[in-house]
């Protein structure tokens, strides 16, 4: 610790900050460590009006809710995949198509979005507020 209030020109016994600058030190280079080291997303977030207005010819939606509730309704053209089968059934989706991922309230389309990722899909987009959103905007629903 000297060594590193040496380096700020502190000395201890006139000033306090002398005693905090060292801590100060260290945590700014933590905190720039881990910020460099964070997982980038992987996917981008993507409103319910996005989805609506796209209109990319290829593009996949992805229904990643349970059979029940897809049956109850869902975006005109989505594929349902469960969340529980999307790392398994993935290998059968285009890898360089736009997938957007939808679910109930957007925390399951969240974590399939993170596998897909993972599995190197690379133009992958989470529906935000899910099902939820959708009508809510006032959007059909296929059943």
């Amino acid at each position: 610790m000297e060594r590193v209030r040496s380096l700020v020109g502190c000395r201890p016994q006139r000033f306090s900050l002398c005693r905090v600058a060292p801590w100060l030190l260290v945590g700014l280079a933590v905190l720039l460590m881990l910020t460099s080291c964070a997982p980038k997303l992987g996917y981008k977030n993507v409103s319910v009006q996005e989805l609506q207005s796209a209109s990319e010819p290829n593009r996949i939606v992805l229904d990643v809710r349970q059979p029940e509730e897809y049956l109850s309704g869902h975006v005109p053209g989505a594929r349902l995949l469960p969340l529980g089968e999307v790392s398994l059934k993935a290998s059968g989706l285009s890898k360089n198509v736009p997938i957007y991922v939808i679910c109930h309230s957007g925390n399951r389309s969240q974590q399939a979005s993170q596998t897909l990722a993972q599995l190197g899909f690379k133009d992958i987009r989470n529906v935000q507020g899910g099902i939820l959103a959708w009508q809510s905007a006032g959007y059909p629903l296929e059943r």
